[in-house]
């Protein structure tokens, strides 16, 4: 069996399913899934069939633009990653042994029942060792997801975050503790804010609480996590409303006019219209100073990896 450390090295290892600028969260929704089973105490594999729509359901609230077609993908390709050291496939040897780059369709995985699960190893160790498991999801969030999005993943994906889940090796022995929280710079947060003087650059939002700013914070346009630089030209200052809904691909900002754009996805009722949605089509609030203005290299990233796909039409 594996010890608690290396099974989250395993985890820290896997190769993100990212391709040019896009982003593609399929192996970390899929892992947390399946921490989530191991949570519950359930079997160790699952067949594909009975965690598809799950998977789906998760990749169509927090993936880009039609991942959910490629949901197959991770149950089939984690298997290669560590070879094969954190991820166990069931099936027709037929299939099991074909080339990893020969994948089967969604149809074939149906069809042959071909199940999924953790390697032996690494579940008999996720179950033993209290914590574990919450551990691990935490570091899948923590290295995949923004933090507007992580207790969102992991309600959806039914992770309980909240038990004890630190894992830490000391003197031979392994201890758990409340997981530290990661200290944020605030030092790009207050340039950022500063920037667009200190308002929400979609909606004009400045509250303050005496000279505190409440309610601003600064998004990365080019997630942090995946190379976003702490720097001004990729930070936009939003309200935690237009945040949150700018990390779930909502809407975007245009590279060119920095126009705000709403995806066809966001549908609101008429309450809507007088709310978060009026904004659609209209240009931010920009910094007055030019090198802070936001950078096309990381709008465009945002508008192909993050964003929704189609917006809704302009008229004006």
């Amino acid at each position: 069996m594996k010890s608690p450390i290396e099974v989250l090295n395993a985890f820290d290892a896997i190769r993100p399913a990212q391709a040019g600028d896009g982003y593609k969260p399929h192996k970390p929704l899929l892992l947390l899934l399946s921490l989530g089973r191991v949570q519950r105490g359930e079997p160790r594999l699952a067949e594909f069939t009975e965690i598809e729509q799950r998977l789906k359901n998760l990749l169509l609230e927090f993936g880009p633009t039609n991942s959910e077609s490629r949901r197959h993908l991770p149950f089939w390709h984690l298997h290669t990653d560590l070879g094969g050291a954190l991820w166990d496939l069931s099936g027709p040897a037929a299939l099991l042994n074909r080339p990893a780059a020969n994948t089967p369709n969604i149809g074939e995985l149906r069809a042959n029942r071909v199940a999924g699960g953790f390697h032996p190893d690494v579940d008999a160790c996720l179950r033993s060792t209290p914590g574990l498991v919450a551990a691990c999801a935490h570091k899948v969030l923590e290295k995949y997801f923004p933090g507007t999005l992580r207790e969102d993943i992991a309600a959806a994906a039914a992770v309980d975050l909240d038990e004890p889940s630190w894992v830490a090796e000391a003197t031979g022995t392994y201890q758990v503790t409340q997981p530290a929280k990661r200290r944020r710079s605030g030092e790009f947060r207050d340039r950022v804010l500063r920037a667009y003087e200190f308002r929400c650059c979609v909606c004009g939002f400045d509250l303050r609480i005496g000279h505190i700013p409440a309610g601003l914070e600064a998004a990365h346009i080019m997630w942090h996590h995946v190379g976003g630089p702490d720097v001004e030209p990729n930070g936009l200052s939003l309200c935690a409303l237009h945040h949150k809904l700018f990390d779930l691909g909502a809407f975007t900002v245009e590279p060119n006019s920095y126009r705000v754009l709403f995806s066809q996805h966001a549908v609101s009722g008429e309450r809507g219209l007088s709310g978060a949605m009026q904004h659609h089509g209209k240009a931010i609030y920009l910094p007055v100073d030019l090198q802070h203005r936001p950078a096309q290299e990381y709008l465009s990233w945002n508008m192909n990896s993050v964003f929704k796909k189609p917006w809704w039409t302009i008229c004006n």
